[in-house]
């Protein structure tokens, strides 16, 4: 049996012209993400928002949480995949970073598809399940400041409905989980929400060792 293919950047290439379908709109983004302080960094891989379409895709998804838009490469993604009449409500801290996104939403044709709620996430969801109720969404993306994961995970899970799915990035988090020197708050809570998880018996799970580790979370 084969462990983990080592992904070195000849097969991310390789693994991007046999498989990653782009197109000029995707593109721009992601080019004017990577020219930002740390834009690279938190923007997710290509290939990681077409995973997040297909997902989105085969859930059938209609209605899609979002908590952290940065410059909305993954909510253009998610955006595209739902059908007529479906809509991504996404989360962010401030409206600086989505406006960069929102001009790219429109070139897509999906602006009317997506709702930004800007100020401190947790309030955010807070005010959501107090409009929506529990069990509104069909589907969640979590992918914001790491201390507060915990919270997110637990409000996105109540407001995602039995047999919705959760992905949460970052779950790996550069490999600073398996370092016992990385004591700072953001990885501290990557692990706790990582081992927390493992025994949540109200989920289903899986760790994909992708990109900086992406965890697929199915509410039973």
């Amino acid at each position: 049996m084969a462990n983990q293919v080592e992904c070195t950047e000849e097969v991310l290439a390789y693994l991007r012209d046999v498989s990653l379908r782009d197109d000029p709109v995707l593109k721009g983004l992601r080019a004017e993400t990577a020219a930002l302080p740390a834009g690279t960094a938190l923007q997710v891989m290509a290939e990681e928002g077409q995973l997040l379409a297909l997902l989105v895709a085969l859930t059938g998804a209609r209605r899609v949480l979002e908590v952290g838009t940065f410059t909305g490469y993954s909510t253009l993604c998610m955006a595209r995949a739902l059908p007529s009449g479906g809509s991504v409500v996404t989360c962010d801290i401030s409206d600086k970073w989505p406006a960069i996104g929102a001009e790219f939403w429109k070139r897509a044709g999906v602006h009317d598809r997506i709702e930004t709620r800007v100020g401190p996430a947790a309030d955010s969801l807070d005010a959501l399940l107090k409009e929506s109720g529990a069990g509104s969404f069909d589907f969640a993306f979590v992918d914001a400041d790491k201390a507060n994961y915990r919270t997110y995970y637990e409000r996105s899970l109540e407001l995602l409905r039995p047999g919705g799915l959760m992905v949460i990035d970052n779950t790996l988090f550069f490999g600073r989980v398996v370092d016992p020197a990385a004591q700072d708050p953001d990885t501290r809570a990557v692990r706790d929400l990582n081992v927390f998880l493992r025994d949540d018996l109200r989920v289903e799970l899986s760790l994909l060792p992708m990109a900086d580790g992406i965890t697929l979370v199915r509410k039973k």
